[in-house]
């Protein structure tokens, strides 16, 4: 059974910097994204990485604030957000897809989400 576990997330001053986790069993996987939803938002692509190269992926909003990496022995990615803006706040999910895929960005490329966790950046 897949099962993809977040855990980090919290209460943080703008500024500020959080590490988000997430715990992947169950298979491997040939990528895995970041996605986030604010309230009365769409689930916004936030990066990914490739599990086989370490390539990574971010889009504008968040380049060089965030930063993916993974562990292969502990099966776990990594979500280092650094610099976070009120903006940022939103739960956070990680994805994984067993495929290779085109559009990273897209919700539908991924097989498997976490529960998600609450990121929560104070001005």
């Amino acid at each position: 059974q897949v099962q993809l576990v977040e855990s980090g997330g919290g209460l943080v001053q703008a500024g500020g910097s959080l590490r988000l986790s997430c715990a992947a069993s169950g298979r491997t996987f040939y990528a895995m994204g970041w996605f986030r939803q604010a309230p009365g938002k769409e689930r916004e692509f936030v990066g990914r990485i490739v599990w086989s190269s370490r390539s990574t992926y971010y889009p504008d909003s968040v380049k060089g604030r965030f930063t993916i990496s993974r562990d292969n022995a502990k099966n776990t990615v990594y979500l280092e957000m650094n610099s976070l803006k009120p903006e940022d706040t939103a739960v956070y999910y990680c994805a994984a897809t067993s495929w290779v895929v085109v559009d990273f960005a897209s919700i539908t490329s991924y097989e498997y989400w976490g529960q998600g966790t609450q990121v929560t950046v104070s001005s």
